[in-house]
């Protein structure tokens, strides 16, 4: 696997490596030897989601104040634009975010380490979007920030208005949402 450092250092853009002919395709999705040589960290996943959404759908950001979960996302069906935000007050990448678009074709997967908000939309007809935690969900500690917030200008590659679950719609600005003092 090839791994990327983006404009944040601590999150990666992860590409496998594919075997393909008339067939079909053959990847490893996950190896952690080689995963952690990689992102420079031990990870122990202690969850796997599936997701299916629709176009337009836009989760997060979300985050769990407690019980940070780092992430490794990927998309099996369908097109994401997948973000994440640095909400480590003491980083001198806080309140910046990263985005990169997932999907089916590209196998391309994104580490989002504990600290970050995340988040993504579909851009395709719908997506299913897989993902590994860190952390086990802890809704008691789940945290939204708004998706449009105005201090992190996400460029969300969206005409109109996204689809938002009622969890979605109550999230709070960066300044005044609760985030990680010290990581």
């Amino acid at each position: 696997m090839i791994a990327k450092r983006l404009a944040i250092p601590e999150v990666f853009l992860i590409q496998p490596k594919v075997f393909g002919d008339a067939r079909g395709f053959f990847f490893e999705s996950f190896n952690l030897h080689d995963f952690e040589q990689a992102v420079g960290e031990q990870v122990s996943f202690v969850q796997a989601n599936h997701s299916r959404s629709a176009k337009q759908v836009l989760r997060g950001l979300h985050y769990q104040i407690r019980q940070p979960q780092g992430k490794l996302v990927r998309v099996v069906a369908g097109e994401v634009f997948d973000v994440a935000v640095d909400l480590r007050r003491s980083s001198p990448t806080f309140g910046h975010w990263v985005g990169e678009i997932l999907n089916a074709e590209n196998k391309k997967q994104l580490w989002v380490p504990a600290g970050f908000a995340h988040g993504f939309v579909v851009l395709s007809d719908y997506a299913d979007f897989l993902y590994q935690t860190t952390d086990y969900w802890a809704p008691q500690y789940e945290r939204c920030i708004i998706w449009n917030d105005p201090a992190l200008n996400i460029d969300w590659p969206i005409d109109g208005e996204p689809i938002l679950s009622e969890k979605d719609m109550q999230g709070l600005l960066l300044e005044s949402a609760e985030i990680y003092e010290a990581m």
